[in-house]
Formats: C-alpha cells, structure tokens, sequence
C-alpha cells in the first residue's frame, strides 16, 4: 500500500464525481481551496492553477486565503512542477503565485545582478537541486579526492543558499540530495569512500547539521527512499523533459514544498483530536467492556492499535495537543485510559475528553474552544467513513484523514498527510501539550468562582518581561509566524528578522511568558516596538489565545508605558490591521484607554498620552521583568 498511499494521496478523500463541473462553476478561492483538499493528479492540479490564474485576473478577492510569492531555481526543468505547486497550496489555504529561474542557470540566478529573483519580492525561494545540478565526482576507495569533492559541493551549495538570501531577503527551502538507486559496489556501496551513494550521503548528512543561514531543509531524500529509490528515479523523465523524478510523484512532492510553506506561516496542525472505538482498539467499549476490546501484542489487530496510540504519544512528545471525541458513556469511555494494562494512552496524555452522545462536530467545536485553539489547528481521526463525512460536512476547517480498512495502515496514513509537519522546534513545543492540558484544567477551576478576580487571584500568576535573546529567538519567530487572532498587525518575521530587531537599538523588543499555580505557560507573547524621540509606536503586538482574560495585555502596556515614559516618550502609537481572523482584538487598544487617531476601512490607529495613563492593580507578581 506504501506506494498507492504516496502516488494517490490516500489520506485525501476521492475526487468528486462532479470536480469538472464544480471547477467550472466556481468564482471563489474558496471554492478552489475546497476542491484541493481531494485526491487530485498532476492534471488536475494544473487545471486549479488555470482557475486560479483565471480569477485572479477578474480581480478576485484571494482573502482569506494567505498569499505567497515562490522563487523556485533549480537545475532541472520545473514548468510541469510549478502548476502542481501552485494547486496544492490551495490545499493549505495559500494563493501562491510561482517565478520560475531559467532551466539549470543556479548559478548565474544566485549571483548575477539581472536575476530574476532581484527586487526582494519574494517571500521564500526554493533551491531544487539534485546530483546532477551538483561538481559530484565518484571517486571509489580514494577518500582525500571524495572529501575534497564533499567540501566543494558544500562550499557550492552554501554560496548559492548565502547568495540567494542576500539577493532576495526571503527564506529558502534547500532541497537534500535524494539517492542513487544504482549501485557499482552493492551492499559495501555506502562504507567505500567515494562512490556516489557515499558522497550523497554525507553531503545530506552536512546540510542537515550546517543550518545554512537558517535554510528550511525540503527532505527529498527521505521521500525518495519511503515510495523506493527505483520508482523515483526515471531516467525517460530526465532524458526527455529534465524531470528529476517519475511524474508520478508531482503531487507528492508538491505537497511536501507546501507543508513547509504552510508551517512557515502557522498553517501546520497543532491538535490531534481521537475516536475511540475501532481506532484506539479494536471493538465497542459500550458493548464488549474492558475485556472485550481488541488491543496489545500477540493480536493483529491489537498490535494495529497499538500503532496507532504509540504515534499519537509522538506526536504529544514533539508538542501536539491531543484531545478525544467519542461516542460514549464518560465512564465507559476513560476504562480502558485507567485501567486496560495494554493501553499506551493516559488519561493524563489527552488535554480534553469528551465522551457523550452529541454529535462529533459539536463535540470537535467545544474541544477547541476549551483549548482556545481555531479548528484549522485540528485533525481528527475517525474509522467510521459516515463520522468523517459528517465532521467534513459541517466542520470544513478540520482535516480528516481517510482511513483504509485495516488499523495496520492507521498509523502510516496519518503521518504520510504530514499535518503536522514543523519547521522549527523549540521547548514550548516539547511542552505545547501540557501547556494546553493544564489551560483546560483552568477553565474546569474558573466555574468554581463567581467572580473574575477570585479566580485570577487563585492561579497565583507570576509573568516576566524581557528583551529578545538567543535563547527565545526560535520561539519568537514561531509565535510571530503562527499567531493570527490575537494580533493587532499580523506582520511576519523570520527568525534572521527577529535577530536583527533585537540588534537594533532603535526598537524596543519584548517577550513574556507567565506561570501560575497549575504550571508554565511558556512564552506567550511578543511585543515590538519602534523607539521614537516623543512617540513609540507598536509595530507589533501578539500573544497566545490561551491566556486571553487573564489581563496579560494590561501588564505589558504597564511595561511598556514605563520603559518609553523613562526614554522621555509622550505618546505610545498602535495600530490595528483587520483580517478575517484577529477580529477578536479589534477593540484591544479602545479597552487598554487608546484614544482613536484615525479610522480607515481595514486599518485603524491609537494613542496613548502617557501622562494619563493610570496603572491598574494586577493580580499577578512581576518576576526579573527589565
């Protein structure tokens, strides 16, 4: 199944039986994003590209889709490839627009004055170059000519990536090396310095390690190696139109480009939400009792299960939320988390659990407002097709894998859809799931008080403020990617941007985290902010949906009131840019005591007389904030 999974896209659902006629009649991105989200080929990814093309040009509205500027140079011919891009970051909720280098000129895009890629309109650029596009020399059994020919394709790729990113100011996705599927030496292939299976190992090897001005690493050779390094390579590809792989693999590998586009602007899934019966073990809770079910070693089908249960514990280890949605009796349904000795699962791994007889997408909307997360931060896994159907139906923000039929492929299928994919790992996101498991734990204490402060009181919040450092710039970059609601400006950052704000002194930069009685949060918001002589004005102001109501805003307007009253400030300038998503803040300075300054249609402006302003007392303890 391995290989129809990867061709197919078998996590998708299947193509509509009317997708012509949908596609003909649509007038929206919307429309068009919806039609991607099926398992659609090579050519019907071209023919949304067109669409796509063709709305544009009637001056369609891309909102609220994101929309993205793709360089793409490589030294192989990327014409059959860029459409596919195109279609599927429709997929992802991307308007994405391609610009193609000329056929095999890396060098002469990276370094000349005329290239196509000058002018720093690009948002991120991809470098596709494979062994051919390479000074790779097989050498067999002379290691000092094949570590002199590792480092000068090292030092090639490094100047090109350096090059590029100076020339653009965009992000690059570098693209590894994937493998020779020929082999001169057989099985001692690898260990004999030289050969072309050597070289290309370590040189993947060198570019994973090196960070290469912060590149994004497009994982070509892992790909390569899951549907076969035979099937990847075709040569009648190559020799006749400078494909570098089997056109089979077109919507693969352009899916795998947009999920690194998607997570680079915070479109990647933060929450795995999971049935229970026929998914976490084989059988009916309700009906077979606890030692009914089908899970653990020395069964198939408990093995299957199993599989399953050890992939969600991963992904909770690597920082994704996991949450339930079952069919059942509450009781019924926590038996086999407390009490089945097979069961991998706790009930202290899943932040919310619900378990009743409400319908899924209901249950699906309370799990991510408990988790104060959006349902596009969501995928649920469901054995049951009707139970999918429904939740796409009502729920279209949700990703819903397909599942096959046999729990074996539960596992594999939902890690080949790659929603989870990451670009980035900090220790928030090591700590993402008991930051949310604990928030839901808040929200279960605030009922038990009838007054906002009583509860506020009760957490004990301790909050620091600091200046950007080494430390918290990966996080920082995350944040400022990710965050859509609470954010007064949406402007985007790379983590090189943020290094640079932080070296400025001209801005003021800030990141605050807070703790309290249930455990950290971590970091929860960003500030910066442009330090004029009499006025000082936000550029940017976001923080975790999380906490919102716990008055975190008001203790960084504190801060921030004092730090430009000292520098001898008058006024504190912010601004608010809607967007179909921060709507929730856009009374956020008229409630912080902003007066308004102007008001335009999507943009809105306010000032802050720091001589008025008035502290408030805050039920929290500031902690070595500077």
């Amino acid at each position: 199944m391995t290989n129809s999974l990867y061709e197919e896209l078998l996590w998708l659902p299947p193509i509509p039986a009317d997708f012509s006629k949908r596609l003909e009649r649509a007038d929206t991105l919307q429309e068009l994003q919806e039609l991607a989200k099926h398992r659609v080929d090579e050519s019907q990814l071209n023919k949304l590209a067109r669409k796509l093309k063709a709305l544009l040009q009637q001056a369609t509205p891309a909102a609220p889709l994101a929309t993205m500027r793709l360089g793409v140079i490589s030294n192989a011919n990327t014409q059959l490839i860029a459409p596919a891009l195109i279609g599927t970051a429709l997929r992802y909720g991307i308007c994405l627009e391609v610009i193609e280098a000329e056929f095999n000129q890396v060098a002469q895009e990276a370094f000349s004055e005329q290239s196509a890629f000058a002018g720093g309109t690009l948002d991120v650029s991809l470098l596709c170059l494979d062994h051919r596009g390479l000074p790779l020399v097989p050498s067999p059994g002379n290691k000092a000519a094949a570590n002199a020919c590792l480092d000068s394709c090292f030092s090639y790729i490094s100047s090109v990536v350096s090059a590029i990113r100076k020339k653009t100011h965009a992000d690059v996705i570098l693209q590894n090396i994937a493998p020779q599927d020929e082999r001169i030496a057989g099985s001692f292939e690898t260990r004999l310095a030289g050969t072309m299976s050597w070289l290309i190992t370590r040189l993947n090897t060198q570019i994973a390690d090196a960070g290469l001005d912060d590149a994004l690493i497009l994982d070509i050779a892992g790909l390569a190696a899951t549907v076969g390094l035979g099937d990847w390579h075709d040569p009648t590809a190559w020799n006749v139109a400078k494909l570098p792989f089997a056109p089979i693999f077109i919507p693969i590998y352009a899916d795998y480009v947009c999920r690194i586009l998607a997570a680079k602007i915070g479109k990647n899934r933060r929450c795995l939400i999971l049935d229970l019966d026929n998914t976490l073990w084989g059988g009916v809770i309700g009906d077979d009792g606890l030692e009914g079910i089908v899970l653990g070693n020395g069964d198939p089908t408990g093995e299957a299960h199993l599989a399953i249960q050890r992939a969600a514990l991963e992904l909770r280890d690597r920082g994704i939320v996991l949450a339930v949605c079952s069919k059942n009796e509450d009781i019924s349904a926590r038996q086999p988390f407390q009490s089945h000795p097979e069961m991998l699962l706790k009930e202290d791994d899943i932040a919310v659990f619900q378990a009743n007889w409400h319908d899924k997408a209901s249950n699906i909307r309370a799990i991510a407002e408990a988790l104060s997360l959006g349902l596009d931060s969501c995928v649920f896994l469901d054995d049951n097709p009707a139970e999918r159907m429904q939740v796409r139906r009502e729920l279209p923000e949700v990703a819903v894998p397909e599942l096959p039929d046999d729990p074996a492929y539960f596992a594999k299928t939902l890690l080949a859809a790659g929603y989870f994919d990451a670009i980035k790992f900090s220790e928030e996101d090591r700590q993402r799931s008991a930051f949310y498991r604990d928030n839901a734990r808040r929200a279960e204490i605030s009922s038990q008080y009838s007054d906002l402060n009583g509860y506020l009181a009760a957490l004990n919040m301790e909050i620091t403020i600091a200046p950007f450092d080494a430390t918290g710039r990966t996080r920082i970059a995350q944040l400022i990617a990710k965050s859509n609601q609470f954010n007064l400006t949406t402007k985007r950052y790379s983590q090189n941007e943020v290094q640079e704000l932080q070296e400025n002194p001209d801005y003021l930069t800030l990141q605050i985290r807070l703790k309290d009685a249930l455990g950290d949060n971590g970091m929860i918001s960003v500030v910066i902010c442009k330090k004029n002589s009499d006025v000082w004005e936000i550029d940017t102001w976001l923080m975790s949906c999380r906490v919102l109501g716990r008055r975190v805003e008001e203790a960084v307007l504190q801060h921030l009131v004092s730090a430009a009253g000292a520098a001898g400030a008058k006024q504190i300038l912010g601004t608010f840019i809607a967007t179909p998503r921060n709507m929730i803040v856009k009374d956020h300075y008229k409630k912080l005591g902003f007066t308004a300054a102007a008001r335009g249609a999507s943009q809105q402006t306010w000032i802050l007389n720091i001589a008025d302003y008035q502290p408030a007392s805050l039920p929290m303890k500031f902690v070595n904030a500077v």
